[in-house]
């Protein structure tokens, strides 16, 4: 073992760094500068990613015992030497990337320009189809041409170093051993509840294509569901100017401080160059989160800043004293989760009777409205797991994923998906395990706290205390399974079970 570093000496740099990277991260995607810098932090910190820290992290993996407190560190500190090795192998690639993405704009036949990253909001705003296709044709046009290349690259790239460092004999394989989740496991899981669901989708589907476009499945297209689920004809009922108070006044009732005593910095209004997907940026836990939004009107806006909420509270309340890889790391189905549990509150009644002014003659087809838009979002993010667990497979070959794309995707949804976004709507990593984790735990947490505190758990006083010690206090130390396990009341294993039930109550509503 080299003299050079130290368990103590990584974990101190280690932070450092990170919070230089997510800081950096955040004003490129905010909007507060064109431009990442990325590399210049990567070489101040050199020591901590280069093979000697790399050798260093995996002899402390291997040193420990199976089910030890230290395996469970050496894991989270080994998965992130991977993935910031990785990326500071690919940091060129990424500021290439964001510099484009905050210059780039589509141009319609017509003439029209449109900022790349407001896209999305323009097409799920845009009413009239024809207009809506055609944003959409060029904005594909667009990807087609300069951004799916960046993004083919840096997938390959990515894919070829974790292969080099010889963790397992496969890029798969070394996911697994690092995060210890199956990912045919979950593709079966995933598989089986594409299976399972496949009628209720058939029948929910031409019903709400025809009452909101008045269009059938087979010309709907992806374009058309970000205009479905929109839903604008709900924006009555979530007004803009009430977005962050709604939500505030929730947080207060449960007894919990939405800025966390100063700690949370809710940026949520326009800016050019800010990223169309909200985020949330944790740039020192638990002092200082940022909540990130830019908003597309509506129902959207209240879902998108409920789950950022969930995120932005889980780090801003996280024990001090925890080290580095119980704060900043670890199995990010758990921050998920508790986006999760706070964006599903736009399924439950009593919230949405409370907070919004969606109104007792509105509340039920706003629900079933809510139970489609869940099937359809779990049944999308099935499949783009079950796509990339292929895509990142031993015979995968990169000309042919385009079409595998289309096909595991429009199958899925009956939403006719573009070839050119094979590579752009990619989360690398497996991302789609922790998403898909966090929707199977997020409904035993709601169980859980509605035995706890009762059905109206999100304004019980105690409730708030309770999430802040036994929940985000924990930070991500625990994995996935590890908390269903402590906290979970009924059943205990992940499965779709839970959000199957949910469905069909909420479609039947």
């Amino acid at each position: 073992m080299t003299k050079a570093l130290s368990l103590e000496a990584l974990r101190k740099d280690g932070q450092a760094f990170t919070e230089e990277i997510s800081r950096e991260s955040y004003l490129a995607h905010a909007g507060h500068k064109s431009s990442a810098e990325f590399r210049p932090i990567y070489d101040r910190y050199a020591h901590i990613l280069g093979d000697e820290a790399l050798a260093f992290t995996l002899e402390l993996f291997k040193d420990s015992s199976k089910g030890s407190e230290e395996r469970r560190s050496a894991s989270l500190l080994l998965e992130w030497q991977l993935e910031s090795q990785s990326s500071r192998s690919l940091a060129e690639l990424d500021e290439r990337e964001i510099a484009w993405e905050s210059s780039a704009w589509i141009e319609t036949p017509d003439g029209e320009r449109v900022q790349y990253q407001a896209a999305a909001i323009e097409i799920a705003n845009e009413r009239d189809r024809s207009r809506r296709l055609a944003l959409d044709a060029a904005r594909t046009a667009l990807v087609e041409r300069e951004h799916a290349p960046m993004r083919l690259e840096r997938i390959q790239r990515e894919k070829d170093y974790i292969e080099s460092l010889g963790i397992a004999p496969s890029y798969n394989a070394a996911f697994e051993e690092i995060t210890g989740v199956s990912l045919r496991g979950l593709a079966a899981e995933c598989a089986a509840f594409l299976r399972e669901t496949q009628p209720i989708w058939d029948e929910s589907l031409p019903y709400y294509l025809k009452k909101s476009l008045g269009i059938s499945p087979r010309e709907a297209t992806r374009s058309d569901a970000l205009a479905l689920l929109r839903a604008s004809e709900y924006d009555f009922a979530f007004p803009g100017n009430t977005l962050q108070d709604s939500v505030s006044r929730q947080l207060r009732e449960m007894n919990v401080d939405p800025a966390a005593g100063g700690r949370i910095i809710y940026d949520v209004g326009d800016r050019p160059g800010k990223r169309a997907r909200a985020f949330c940026a944790p740039t020192k836990v638990p002092e200082e989160v940022y909540l990130v939004l830019r908003p597309h009107g509506g129902q959207s806006d209240y879902t998108t800043l409920l789950h950022e909420a969930g995120h932005a509270l889980h780090f801003a309340n996280m024990r001090q004293d925890y080290p580095f890889e119980f704060r900043w790391l670890g199995d990010n189905s758990v921050t998920e989760s508790y986006a999760m549990l706070f964006d599903h509150r736009m399924q439950d009644r009593g919230w949405l009777l409370r907070y919004t002014e969606v109104g007792s003659s509105k509340v039920d087809s706003f629900l079933r409205l809510a139970g489609f838009e869940e099937l359809h979002y779990i049944r999308r993010y099935c499949a783009k797991l079950i796509y990339e667990v292929e895509a990142y497979g031993d015979s995968a070959d990169w000309r042919s994923l385009p079409d595998l794309y289309v096909d595991t995707l429009t199958r899925a949804t009956n939403f006719q998906y573009q070839a050119a976004d094979a590579f752009v709507d990619f989360d690398p990593r497996f991302y789609s395990t922790r998403y898909l984790r966090a929707w199977q735990l997020q409904a035993l947490l709601n169980e859980s706290l509605v035995s706890r505190f009762d059905q109206d758990w999100f304004r019980n006083p105690s409730t708030g205390p309770f999430m802040i010690n036994e929940l985000w206090g924990e930070g991500q130390r625990e994995t996935a399974e590890d908390l269903a396990t402590r906290v979970a009341i009924g059943e205990k294993g992940l499965s779709f079970a839970p959000l199957v039930r949910n469905i069909e109550k909420l479609l039947g509503s």
